[in-house]
């Protein structure tokens, strides 16, 4: 049995020296995986001073955590810390193994993750030049260590001056429209598009610019006298109901040759699915082991069934005794994406052990710009929010990163399949023999590690490229190619062909197998631009927002799978009060600004609510109804993709997080709090819902379902004045088609407007079965700063009932957009931004945390009423 081992980390001060007790020690049967993550120290190259670092971690936690720097995020903190990217870092561990250890055959030292351009040391020797913050690197120490002090060092070089250089070498730039180079002072020197890292790093139009450099992910030994299992595929050739088919595509490294014995247990040793002997040559091996199970439990995306999941475990052993053992956690089930041609054009959706799934989900970008300290309780928060709000999908977007092992877990667990793409966004990229030879490497890399995750659906190349480039032709794309000479325009092309059309597919194909690669999102085919008339492939539509159209150009512009669009929103007050003081408390304020990424945002939003609902002049109403414009809007998005099934097969909203507080598209503020948009999300992805679609002459009812069965239900509408007073009302019977939505009823807006005071009415419909109402939804024939909605005075009534609070709410005439929350804090009651019909009660509830004090803290309401009423 290995004996514990005692690792120290040398902080130097003038005076003494302090040492830290370090890391962890994992022993296992057959091998020691020690951690280094604990006691490490840094400094700016060039200074004397060492200060106490966090791994994983960066520079810039490590500065604030140390008094050095004040919070990046707070006020407009951001400008005065772009300093910290021009430097160089130097992070230092000394550790300490006794002979036992040493004297292991094989000790490899690995880093999972180092951002971005490092030089590492280990007793003044140097082992590792890394260059790419997205891929793992290991290297054989063995002759290396010494028994006793051992001193690692890692030394940093700016990602900014590197990238100055490569600017200066390919003489001249590439198109990164999001690189906010002027931020960090830089002027036009755009620069990260030269670097393997993430690439909202460099800023974007919902994010500040914070070039990290640091240890971003775990540190450890691996020490071992055996062969090692380095990898397992559990590739599913063929699953049905019946039978999953299932090759076990098992990597081993050898010390020596010889004959070894790898089997495939159930994790607790239950049962051995397959057990073969084979002839291993030293070094390298990959070998298949097919097996079958009968009668798999499937894993089925969020709504669809249970995401049942299987523990495996990979054994290698020589001369009957084990070498080695690795887990593994896998859902069995099939994923296509199915793109065949169809009397409109070709579809463009995603099957499931069989079924065709209609997505319904978002975009996802990383929760923070400082990696590390996104918390495992945080990714819980934000992917069990995507579920609860009924979705069944998220995009890892390609500007952020090649997520953490848990976020796939927990898509895993939650049954949120996952669009994947590689890390390329908005930006042209290039095509020298070491950078794309970084980048096949980071593929594979990233590849092998989450192809056995059940959620994984598709990988996609980039995030807008093909359209904004627009090879061929002169009559789209976003102007990039004005700015080249015909031979520099060949080689920009030829680095995009090369990357996104050949290594990329062809890593896909190798090391994954089974799901598709799509080159880029969006595109309406392989070789053919996407655009807002595309009758196939994936599309994205910023019309709405950046092209300034109302939201009625949502019902206009559809495609086969919407894999974009969005709008704009503020937090609320209490995530607002967090970054700010109250004298920056106005959207036109320098703070406020500061956290306005998208250069027209402010006022984009401001113009679009001017439209609709008169402007308050009182600034949380304004972040309220901010709030409630943007899921209108959205809301209307995803009527509209929903009432065009089957040949809309998906919609996913831009976006889904935050990565910093600020005025973005997302639906969860950084601090995790709801925002309108998630509660208008949770109901128009419910599994059935009701989606009135107008147009110029009509009002379309629509009955949009993703149930399994057909089923007859009933609809009831009714015209109602604002006092709950029915005015007209009709009963009919519809269906439920789990495989397209139908067009339950048709409401003339002529009639309607010649019968009725259209400001002072609005429809209800109800759908049912033999049970209860399942869907329903209300519909207003004018814009909401036309509606002449009554005053009101709300009942309510607050029950304590041990952690949990419940808020009963009645008024006697129609209540819009009622919002709830308690002074001073962040609170996720179970339903909020809803309205009130006459005569109902609604009952809403929330957790009650240290942070609420139900006899000091007031409880605050706010509607549309009180808008209009001022």
């Amino acid at each position: 049995m290995k004996r514990l081992a005692y690792i120290y980390c040398l902080l130097m001060i003038p005076v003494a020296f302090v040492f830290y007790s370090c890391n962890k020690i994992k022993a296992y049967d057959v091998k020691t995986v020690i951690d280094l993550n604990e006691g490490w120290t840094f400094q700016m190259k060039g200074d004397t001073a060492w200060l106490p670092a966090h791994v994983p971690g960066c520079v810039h936690t490590d500065l604030l955590s140390n008094n050095k720097i004040p919070d990046p995020f707070y006020r407009a903190n951001e400008k005065a810390l772009q300093w910290i990217d021009k430097e160089d870092w130097i992070y230092s561990c000394e550790f300490e193994l006794d002979k036992e250890q040493i004297d292991h055959k094989q000790i490899d030292l690995v880093f999972e993750g180092l951002d971005t351009y490092a030089k590492v040391y280990l007793n003044d020797k140097p082992v590792l030049q890394a260059d790419n913050m997205f891929r793992t690197w290991r290297t054989d120490i063995t002759d290396l260590l010494m028994e006793g002090t051992n001193h690692l060092k890692i030394e940093f070089v700016s990602a900014i001056t590197v990238g100055l250089e490569k600017l200066e070498a390919l003489g001249y730039g590439l198109p990164a429209v999001n690189d906010q180079s002027e931020n960090g002072g830089l002027g036009n020197k755009r620069v990260s598009i030269f670097t393997r890292k993430a690439p909202y790093h460099f800023g974007w139009d919902w994010g500040p610019r914070f070039v990290t450099s640091g240890i971003w992910r775990p540190v450890k030994l691996i020490m071992t006298d055996h062969a090692e299992i380095l990898n397992t595929h559990f590739k599913q050739v063929y699953i049905t109901r019946e039978e999953a088919n299932i090759d076990a595509v098992v990597e081993v490294k050898t010390p020596e040759a010889g004959n070894y014995r790898i089997s495939i247990q159930s994790d607790n040793n239950s049962k051995t699915y397959i057990s073969n002997a084979f002839d291993l040559e030293e070094g390298p091996n990959t070998l298949v082991l097919p097996f079958l199970i009968k009668d798999p439990k499937l894993w089925w995306p969020n709504g669809m069934g249970d995401q049942n999941l299987y523990k495996f475990k990979t054994l290698l052993s020589k001369n009957n005794t084990l070498t080695d053992s690795l887990s593994e956690t896998i859902g069995i089930r099939s994923i296509e994406l199915v793109r065949k041609p169809d009397t409109a054009g070709a579809s463009f959706y995603f099957r499931v052990n069989g079924k065709a799934v209609f997505a319904k989900g978002a975009n996802y970008i990383p929760n923070d710009n400082f990696l590390a300290r996104v918390s495992d309780e945080k990714y819980e928060s934000i992917i069990s929010s995507a579920a609860e709000a009924n979705m069944n999908m998220i995009r890892v977007w390609g500007g952020g990163i090649y997520e953490n092992d848990i976020f796939y877990d927990l898509c895993d667990k939650y049954g949120l399949m996952v669009w994947q793409d590689f890390m390329f966004a908005c930006s042209m990229y290039p095509g020298d023999h070491t950078f794309l030879e970084n980048v096949r490497q980071e593929a594979i890399d990233n590849v092998k590690r989450l192809r056995n995750h059940a959620s994984l659906a598709l990988w996609c190349g980039n995030n807008e490229i093909d359209v904004a480039w627009c090879e061929g032709n002169t009559d789209c794309g976003w102007r990039w190619k004005e700015k080249y000479t015909k031979k520099q325009k060949k080689y920009i092309w030829h680095s995009y062909d090369t990357l996104f059309h050949n290594i990329l597919p062809d890593v896909v194909e190798q090391y994954d197998g089974i799901l598709e690669y799509w080159p880029s999102s969006p595109q309406a085919d392989w070789g053919v631009h996407a655009s807002y008339e595309s009758t196939s492939g994936d599309r994205h539509f910023w019309g709405v927002w950046h092209g300034k159209l109302p939201f009625s150009a949502f019902y206009e512009n559809v495609g086969r799978f919407m894999s974009e669009y969005g709008f704009q929103s503020f937090p609320s007050m209490p995530s607002i009060k967090k970054f700010t003081l109250p004298e920056d408390r106005d959207v036109l304020s320098d703070v406020m600004l500061s956290h306005q990424r998208s250069g027209r945002g402010n006022s984009l939003i401001l113009k679009y609510m001017k439209d609709l609902y008169p402007v308050p002049k009182e600034f949380e109403k304004l972040l309220y109804l901010g709030q409630v414009l943007q899921a209108e809007g959205i809301k209307q998005a995803i009527h509209a993709h929903r009432a065009n099934k089957p040949y809309c097969m998906g919609t996913l909203y831009w976006q889904l997080n935050d990565c910093w507080p600020a005025a973005s598209w997302s639906s969860i503020d950084y601090y995790t709090s709801w925002k309108a948009l998630h509660y208008f999300a949770r109901k128009a992805y419910q599994p059935v819902i009701l989606a009135f679609i107008p147009d110029d002459e009509k009002i379309i009812i629509s009955v949009c379902s993703d149930s399994e069965q057909e089923q007859t239900v009933q609809l009831s509408y009714a015209i109602k004045n604002f006092k709950g007073e029915v005015l007209e009302e009709h009963t009919l019977d519809t269906e439920l088609n789990p495989e397209r939505s139908v067009i339950a009823a048709t409401i003339d807006k002529k009639t309607m407007a010649r019968n009725y005071n259209t400001k002072e009415i609005f429809l209800e419909a109800r759908l049912a079965d033999s049970k209860k109402v399942i869907a329903r939804e209300l519909y207003f024939a004018d814009v909401p700063k036309n509606l002449h909605l009554p005053e009101v005075t709300l009942e309510s009534t607050i029950q304590k009932s041990g952690d949990e609070l419940s808020v009963e709410l009645a008024s006697d005439k129609l209540v819009r957009n009622v919002y709830l929350y308690f002074e001073g804090c962040n609170t996720q009651f179970s339903d909020n931004y809803f309205d009130l019909l006459p005569g109902e009660k609604t009952t809403v509830s929330c957790k009650i945390s240290e942070e609420i004090k139900v006899e000091e803290k007031e409880l605050l309401i706010i509607s549309l009423n009180d808008i209009l009423n001022p």
